[in-house]
C-alpha cells in the first residue's frame, strides 16, 4: 500500500480547510450557486436529483483495511448505510448535506483519502489493473506508474481546465484488466527486445456520445520519459481541443479529426520542443515511489487439505471457486474476486456492514488489502490457498459469495434516473430483473461468460458500448425505452456493439434479452462464448429472433 508523504497530507489538509469554508459562505448566502457549482465539482461534491453526490477517489483502486473501514464509518453516518462502487474504481455516496461535506473531506483526509479530481474538466482518477502486484501474466506493478502518473497530474496547474474531463489508465497485463483501449490516454506495460520495461501509448478512446477505441500513438516509450511524453499529448490536446462545443471537446474527438498521424506528429514535435525541461521519472524516483509498495510477509501458503477436501464435497464452494478465484503469481495463495452483484441486487453497492465485512476479511485472509474493479466488484489479492474455504463461508455470511464473476448476472450498472440528474432512464431496476431472470436461465443452461452492461443515458457510465450485451436507457414521449447493442467487448482488440434495432420498452427489456440469451444458446456451437457466437453468426439471427418475437 502506498502511504502518504507529508507533503501529500498538507496538500489535503489544506484543500479541506479551503473547501470547508467554501462551503460556510455558500450556506451563508455570501456565494451564489453559480460561483459555488465549480468549487464543488472540484471537491467531488455533484448535485444530483435527490440530494448531493460525493465521489471519493480510490487512485488505481487500492484500499487499506483502515481505509475501507472509514468509508463504512462515512456511509453510516453521512448517508444512508450504503455506498457505491463505480467503473472508475472509486465509490460514491447518494446522500451527502452539503454542510456535512467538509467533514467527510476531513474524515478522508484522516486515512490518506480524498475526493479532488473526481470531477471537472482536469485528469480524473488513474485506473489500473485491479490485479496489480498480483497476477501471474504481469509485466511490471501497474500501481508504481499510477502512483507516479497520480502525483505528476494532482492539480497540475497546466491540466487542472482542460477542454474536458480526462481520464487514464495503466495495464500492467497483456490480459489488459484496465480496459485501457477505451480511455483517452491508455498506458499499456511492455518489454522491449532488450528487456527494458515502457510502455505502448494509446490516445482517443472513450465511450459516451460518441465512442471510439484509442489508437496507438507510440509503440514503446521508455519509463524515465513517461511523463514528458504525457505531458506532450496533453498539451496539444490542451490547446487544440474544442471548447467552444461540450460534445467535440474530449480528445477523442481531436484524434478523430486530425487523424493519428497528424496527431502523433504534433505530439512529437511538441515532445522534441519540451522534453529537455518537463518532469522525468529518474531511476532514482521510481524506485522511491516502488519502495513504497512493499509486498506483503507471503508465507508458503500450502497445505491445501481442506481446500481440496472443500472442492471434493461441496459443489456450491467448487462453482465459487471456479468463477472468483483467479491465478496469484506466488505458489500458495490466490486472487479472489467477491462479487457486489447478488442475484436480484443493486450492482455496486454495498452496505456498511459488508464494507466493515470486508475489511476485517483482508485483515484476517488477505493482508490488509483490498483491490476495487472497474466492474463494480472488489478483490482480496494476496489470499493463501489454504484460507479459501473459510473466506468463503465468512463471505457468505456476508451475502457475498456470489459465483457470478464475469457471467451473465454480474451485470454492469450506472445509478442512472434514480438518482442522476442526467439520466434518461432507470438503470438499477433494468439490471435487477435481468439478474434474476437471468440466473434461471444459466443455472438450467450454462451461459458461459456474457457480459451485460447498462447505461441510463448516453453519458454511457455503465460502459454499455462495450457490454456483449448493452443497454442504453433512451427517452421517448415520457416513456422510458432501452437501446440494445450486441458484441462489444473492452478486452484487447476492443469492439463497440452494434445497435440491433429500434429500442425497446422498459417492460419488455428483460423479456429481450433472453431472446437474445435463448438464441445463442440455440446457435451455439460447442464450447462457443457469446462473443465467438455474435462473432461468427453475426446481427442477423439475433435480430430476426428479437423483432419477430416484439
Amino acid at each position: 500500500m502506498y502511504t502518504y508523504s507529508e507533503v501529500d497530507q498538507r496538500m489535503v489538509d489544506e484543500r479541506v480547510a479551503q473547501f470547508r469554508g467554501q462551503v460556510a459562505r455558500r450556506l451563508t448566502g455570501e456565494i451564489a450557486e453559480d460561483e459555488f457549482k465549480p468549487l464543488r465539482l472540484q471537491n467531488g461534491l455533484y448535485l444530483q436529483l435527490h440530494a448531493y453526490m460525493l465521489r471519493v477517489a480510490v487512485p488505481y483502486g487500492t484500499l487499506s483495511s483502515v481505509q475501507m473501514r472509514k468509508l463504512a464509518h462515512i456511509a453510516r453516518r453521512y448517508d444512508r448505510g450504503f455506498g457505491h462502487f463505480t467503473t472508475r474504481q472509486n465509490i460514491q455516496y447518494n446522500w451527502i448535506k452539503l454542510e456535512e461535506a467538509p467533514d467527510i473531506l476531513a474524515e478522508l483526509a484522516s486515512v490518506q483519502m480524498h475526493a479532488f479530481q473526481t470531477s471537472g474538466n482536469c485528469i480524473r482518477n488513474i485506473t489500473a489493473d485491479h490485479y496489480a502486484a498480483a497476477a501471474a501474466d504481469e509485466v511490471d506493478d501497474a500501481r508504481v506508474w499510477s502512483e507516479i502518473v497520480r502525483q505528476w497530474s494532482t492539480l497540475h496547474p497546466e491540466f487542472s481546465f482542460l477542454p474536458r474531463k480526462f481520464k487514464i489508465a495503466v495495464s500492467g497485463s497483456p490480459a489488459d484488466r484496465a480496459a485501457v483501449e477505451v480511455h483517452d490516454i491508455g498506458l499499456r506495460l511492455v518489454r522491449n527486445a532488450a528487456g527494458e520495461v515502457g510502455f505502448t501509448v494509446l490516445v482517443g478512446g472513450g465511450l459516451g456520445r460518441t465512442p471510439i477505441i484509442g489508437k496507438v500513438v507510440s509503440e514503446f516509450v521508455t519509463a524515465d520519459h513517461l511523463l514528458s511524453y504525457l505531458e506532450a499529448i496533453l498539451r496539444v490536446y490542451n490547446e487544440a481541443g474544442r471548447r467552444d462545443n461540450i460534445y467535440k471537446a474530449r480528445i477523442k474527438i481531436l484524434v478523430q479529426e486530425m487523424g493519428i498521424e497528424k496527431f502523433r506528429a504534433a505530439v512529437d514535435a511538441e515532445w522534441d520542443r519540451s522534453r529537455g525541461h518537463a518532469p522525468a521519472a529518474t531511476p532514482e524516483f521510481i524506485a522511491e515511489i516502488r519502495s513504497r509498495f512493499q509486498d506483503p510477509k507471503f508465507d508458503s501458503g500450502l497445505d491445501d487439505g481442506e481446500l481440496l477436501e472443500t472442492l471434493r464435497y461441496s459443489p456450491a464452494f467448487a462453482k465459487w471457486f471456479d468463477g472468483n478465484v483467479a491465478e496469484h503469481r506466488r505458489k500458495g495463495y490466490s486472487i479472489v474476486n467477491i462479487s457486489l452483484k447478488p442475484i436480484g441486487g443493486i450492482p455496486g453497492d454495498a452496505t456498511a456492514d459488508q464494507i466493515d465485512g470486508i475489511a476485517d476479511l483482508a485483515d484476517r485472509y488477505g493482508h490488509g488489502e483490498i483491490r476495487v474493479t472497474h466492474t463494480q466488484n472488489l478483490v482480496l489479492p494476496h489470499v493463501r490457498r489454504r484460507d479459501l474455504p473459510k473466506l468463503w463461508r465468512a463471505l457468505d455470511v456476508l451475502g457475498l459469495s456470489s459465483d457470478n464473476i464475469g457471467r451473465a448476472t454480474d451485470i454492469i450498472a450506472c445509478p442512472g434516473l434514480d438518482y442522476c440528474s442526467l439520466a434518461n432512464a432507470r438503470s438499477i431496476p433494468v439490471a435487477q430483473r435481468l439478474s434474476e431472470r437471468l440466473a434461471v436461465l444459466d443455472r438450467e443452461h450454462d451461459l458461459g461468460p456474457l457480459e451485460i452492461k447498462v447505461s441510463g443515458c448516453i453519458n454511457a457510465c455503465g460502459h454499455h458500448h462495450v457490454g456483449h450485451i448493452g443497454l442504453l436507457g433512451v427517452e421517448k414521449n415520457g416513456e422510458e425505452f432501452y437501446q440494445i447493442t450486441l458484441g462489444g467487448s473492452d478486452a484487447p482488440g476492443s469492439t463497440l456493439g452494434t445497435i440491433l434495432g429500434p429500442a425497446v420498452a422498459s417492460d419488455k427489456v428483460d423479456s429481450a434479452v433472453e431472446t437474445i440469451a435463448r438464441t445463442y444458446l440455440d446457435l451455439r456451437q460447442p464450447n462457443e462464448s457469446f462473443l465467438a457466437a455474435w462473432r461468427r453468426l453475426g446481427v442477423t439471427p439475433f435480430k430476426e429472433r428479437l423483432y419477430a418475437t416484439a
